[in-house]
């Protein structure tokens, strides 16, 4: 089975409980129903991806 890897922006819902990589690169650990912030390195809007395993 395919996993697809979905992004998700600044100002979205965290919808699961781990870890988060933005576009920098820079790794971040979200509670479900936390709030994606702007990018730690750049401080501007990005985009995250869940950590996978």
């Amino acid at each position: 089975m395919e996993k697809q890897t979905r992004e998700y922006r600044t100002g979205q819902g965290v919808p699961a409980k781990g870890e988060y990589i933005c576009q920098s690169g820079e790794r971040v650990k979200f509670n479900e129903n936390d709030s994606f912030p702007v990018c730690p390195i750049s401080g501007e809007e990005t985009t995250w991806k869940h950590e996978d395993r």
